[in-house]
């Protein structure tokens, strides 16, 4: 089934054609890679589909609606959720709080049913901060609540950074660049974690420079190149295209 499909999407920042009629679409349970060079439109795309930036033109279908120019926050009701290639964290909190946070701010008995500390408030947040301990478990952070989450290490960051959009249960979980900043000998893990969400059920869509990932994990490859779509296929068609090696791969699409 099409989870998500992309129609003649532009987005244009003055004289700059940032994304230029790029198409493709995402299955249901797939795991998808963008790469392309340093400023190809890759992290402009990702803006697009959760509504930081409203497109110039084109479309955009998520689970059969049109998404096209909505909110980040309607993105996220829809079932979109997104990580930064920056490591976006509460650091100054707790591991645990991390996660607490962010589904307080929606829990069904409202703002002043927290402050006056009702019973069902009390049940509520209860329930939060176990699914929040279950997330926690599943990304590898457990023994980890209590820690200040400025304190870890920039692998579990990114451990925790993921949680923080898994707790929310999106449908599409767009990551970009998780391995990004994180040690070499470090990176097996998180790529095993990526593998893990995908086995979870969320289907995945993955901005990496990092090829030897990108070439082990990935269903499907698509290729941007100053804003274009330039290739798209399996990791091996991609690897073996002509036009992607010239433009990005060369001689490090093993490395």
């Amino acid at each position: 089934m099409t989870l998500l499909e992309v129609s003649s999407l532009n987005k244009r920042f003055g004289g700059l054609m940032a994304v230029s009629d790029v198409n493709f679409s995402i299955q249901s349970g797939e795991l998808l890679s963008i790469i392309g060079p340093n400023g190809a439109g890759k992290t402009t795309l990702f803006n697009l589909l959760t509504g930081i930036y409203r497109p110039t033109s084109g479309g955009i279908h998520f689970n059969g609606s049109d998404i096209t120019g909505c909110k980040p926050y309607q993105a996220a009701r829809y079932g979109i959720g997104r990580t930064f290639q920056r490591t976006t964290i509460f650091r100054k909190e707790t591991v645990l709080d991390n996660l607490v946070i962010g589904q307080s701010l929606h829990m069904k008995t409202g703002v002043w049913g927290s402050v006056l500390k009702t019973s069902a408030a009390r049940w509520e947040e209860q329930q939060i901060r176990e699914k929040a301990r279950e997330i926690l478990s599943f990304v590898g952070l457990t023994g980890s609540e209590d820690k200040t989450a400025g304190n870890l290490t920039e692998e579990a960051q990114k451990r925790l950074s993921i949680a923080m959009v898994l707790v929310a249960k999106p449908k599409l979980l767009l990551l970009d660049e998780p391995t990004g900043g994180v040690n070499l000998e470090e990176i097996g893990g998180l790529i095993e974690l990526v593998k893990k969400v995908q086995e979870s059920g969320v289907t995945i869509c993955l901005i990496e420079h990092k090829m030897r990932m990108v070439m082990s994990i990935s269903d499907r490859i698509i290729v941007l190149n100053y804003g274009k779509k330039i290739a798209e296929g399996t990791p091996n068609e991609v690897a073996s295209n002509g036009e992607v090696i010239k433009a990005y791969l060369g001689e490090r699409r093993v490395a």
